[in-house]
Order: structure tokens, then sequence, then C-alpha cells
């Protein structure tokens, strides 16, 4: 495969990743209570116990998507 062709997957993935994870810390920002009961239907769980797994979730999202998305983008980026 073309660096070209890698470098254009990745950047198209590090945009729709980055969107996506913006996206999702902005929902938790304006209504977190709209989710919590969202959620809640499905699991049943305390809400500090929602606050804690979902800033988990947030923190690993950015962790991977730093190390799967904006670091192969930019080597790729410096090797062309």
């Amino acid at each position: 495969m073309e660096t070209q062709a890698l470098t254009a997957f990745f950047m198209w993935c590090t945009i729709i990743n980055g969107g996506l994870l913006i996206f999702s810390t902005l929902v938790m920002m304006i209504m977190p209570d709209f989710v919590y009961k969202v959620q809640s239907r499905w699991f049943p769980v305390s809400r500090q116990t929602f606050d804690v797994v979902i800033y988990c979730f947030l923190g690993l999202f950015k962790v991977l998507f730093i190390v799967f998305n904006i670091a192969p983008y930019v080597a790729l980026l410096i090797i062309g």
C-alpha cells in the first residue's frame, strides 16, 4: 500500500474519531443527567459509579485515539 493512501486513511480516521471524542465529551458536559437516565434504564448503577465509568471511558478513548490515530498519522507525515 502506498504511503499517500495510508496517510489519507489515518487522516480520515483521526478526523472521524476526533469528532466522536469531542461529541461524546460535549454531550457528557452539557447533559449528563439525561445520559445517566437513559443508561440507568439498561444498567442499574449508582450515579457515582456511572460518573467514574464515563470518566474512565472517555480517558481510555482519548488514549486509544492518540495511540492508534494521531501517532500513525504524524509518523506517516514525517516519513512522507
